[in-house]
């Protein structure tokens, strides 16, 4: 490792050359503030709000299919495996797409990256409204995969740029929470808009909000404030795509945010995406709107535990693996007394205390950008923030594919309905992905707190 060269002559007048090695974490520079500590106040709330608006708007056209399922199913002539291959495909699309729309934030910055992602997500759900048959409507799930993967990343970079570094935690609860406030607007409105105005009007309706957002971010959101504004680097100062990627991932800290994004993430996701609905309705013989209601519950327990969270970490970085932790064991536990309840028809109060639990999976997913950010430089933020994200994906990803597998498995040929049964067996599959990501989170907590993190 190559010594910084002023503690090497600490008696030197001339300050000394930059360390060609990665400075500690303590020292390393604020996001998108190199020149000008970011400010804070009113006009950080502002280019947040506008940012996060971006994000709202992604999340309800990401989670309109959850409560479009048996629409989709009889509008294109579907069954379950193929219903599940919107998901799968939008999800997939979202996990392959984070690197590359790291490395953009990067270039080119938040705001140019938000416009597009509008752009994408309007012209895909647009498509999916009129789309009458099943590719096309698959098509346009994986175009608006593509603009949903665009959002997250660049709210976070544009409240790196405005917001002091210690602000930074609450802030990123705060955007979930925002997020889930989207979640909420699907499950409330966007469900009873389908059975009261029909497929086409309402998701046509969806799509042309994007048009308003499209045109406040276009007049005013800024990058960052003024005065952290640094010269853009000629294109033979900026490294190699391959170089920032490596980078990035040789730092223990963003290898450490992936796993935790990718273990606390999943089960909150795969439920409230896609299974949710169907093992309530199903397996539980809930209507619903019973089966809705415990799943805005989820959205409000999200919302909470990232207020919560947040609060938490805006005092003290220590909190930051006692919650992982915490949310991995309580989840782990709180599934492992529901499908091993007799007759595999848990009561209403430990299903509404596991879905309770479930709420604090995203918040607790945040934690791992928190590491990514920590361990970090300014310049290769955007590219740390979308490996990171893209764990909780995978996870998701290979959630939602294992459960339909097993479903399929378990159940006779042709069947329409699944039995409590198959899908206790198929939800503990669970269990996979979380013992691989906990054991990961342990083996890296160590390497990383070894290097000061």
């Amino acid at each position: 490792m190559t010594v910084e060269p002023a503690r090497s002559a600490p008696s030197l007048s001339v300050p000394a050359p930059r360390a060609t090695t990665e400075p500690p974490a303590a020292a390393l520079p604020v996001a998108g503030g190199d020149l000008s500590a970011p400010p804070g106040g009113r006009a950080a709330w502002l280019a947040w709000s506008i940012g996060v608006s971006v994000y709202v708007l992604a999340v309800i056209h990401r989670t309109s299919l959850g409560v479009a399922g048996l629409d989709a199913a009889e509008r294109f002539g579907i069954g379950a495996s193929a219903l599940s291959t919107f998901s799968i495909l939008q999800v997939l699309v979202y996990a392959a797409m984070q690197v590359p729309v790291g490395l953009l934030v990067d270039r080119f910055g938040p705001r140019r990256v938000l416009l597009l992602g509008v752009l994408l997500l309007s012209t895909g759900q647009l498509a999916f409204a009129f789309s009458s048959s099943f590719g096309p409507a698959l098509a346009s799930r994986a175009v608006l995969g593509c603009g949903d993967a665009m959002t997250f990343i660049s709210v976070l970079r544009i409240a790196a740029r405005w917001f002091p570094a210690a602000r930074n935690p609450f802030v990123a609860q705060l955007t979930g929470l925002a997020g889930m406030g989207g979640n909420l607007v699907t499950t409330v409105v966007l469900a009873q808009a389908l059975h009261s105005e029909g497929w086409t009007p309402t998701f046509t309706a969806i799509a042309l909000l994007g048009v308003a957002v499209f045109a406040l971010v276009a007049l005013f959101l800024k990058d960052a404030p003024v005065a952290a504004v640094r010269p853009v680097d000629p294109p033979a100062a900026r490294p190699k795509v391959r170089r920032q990627v490596l980078d990035c991932w040789r730092e223990p800290g963003t290898r450490l945010g992936l796993w935790i994004h990718f273990t606390t993430q999943f089960p909150g996701n795969a439920f409230a995406l896609l299974w949710g609905m169907p093992y309530l309705v199903e397996a539980q013989g809930m209507s619903r709107g019973e089966a809705g209601g415990l799943l805005t519950l989820l959205v409000l327990s999200n919302m909470s535990c990232g207020f919560l969270f947040g609060r938490l970490l805006s005092r003290s970085a220590r909190a930051r693996m006692p919650i992982v932790l915490t949310v991995i064991a309580t989840t782990g536990l709180g599934w492992a007394l529901v499908l091993a309840w007799p007759g595999g028809h848990p009561p209403m109060w430990l299903l509404v205390g596991i879905i309770l639990v479930m709420g604090s999976n995203g918040p607790a997913s945040l934690v791992g950008l928190d590491y990514a950010r920590s361990r970090n430089p300014a310049e290769r933020l955007g590219t740390a923030s979308g490996l990171v994200n893209m764990g909780g994906f995978i996870g998701t990803m290979v959630t939602l594919l294992g459960i339909g597998v097993l479903l399929d498995a378990l159940s006779p040929a042709g069947a329409e309905v699944y039995s409590a049964t198959a899908f206790r067996w198929a939800f503990c599959w669970q269990y996979v992905p979380l013992a691989v990501g906990t054991l990961m989170i342990l083996r890296l907590r160590r390497k990383v707190a070894a290097a000061g993190a």
